[in-house]
């Protein structure tokens, strides 16, 4: 169930919902929640791909639902698995290699990120 309930104040969401809606559109990322202080995303990297991203303005929270991989921040390696969450500073050079297993991240900006 996604949606406005409670005079705006509560957004519910389900995360097999938004996977599909990401993946019908094509794209590896899908934003999905967008407020102020905050804006929310799913992103999904297929094994073996490169990951383009590049620094963002914004502090960064990974959540990893599933897959596996490795996350380099500066110089550092941190192994992904299922259930790690990650903080990544904003501004920081950061991107996921040596992906293993299909790698799906709830991805958490604050503030909103500003060019979705």
């Amino acid at each position: 169930m996604s949606g406005a309930t409670a005079a705006g104040r509560l957004r519910a969401f389900e995360v097999a919902e938004l996977l599909e809606r990401r993946r019908r559109g094509g794209a590896s990322w899908l934003e999905f929640l967008r407020v102020p202080a905050l804006s929310m995303g799913v992103y999904v990297l297929a094994a073996g791909a490169e990951d383009p991203q590049t620094p963002h303005a914004e502090d960064e929270v990974y959540y990893a639902l599933s897959g596996r991989g490795v996350l380099r921040v500066g110089g550092e390696d941190h192994p992904v698995a299922p259930g790690a969450l990650l903080f990544v500073a904003a501004e920081a050079e950061h991107r996921f290699h040596a992906i293993e297993e299909e790698l799906t991240l709830l991805v958490f900006f604050a503030p909103a990120e500003s060019s979705p």
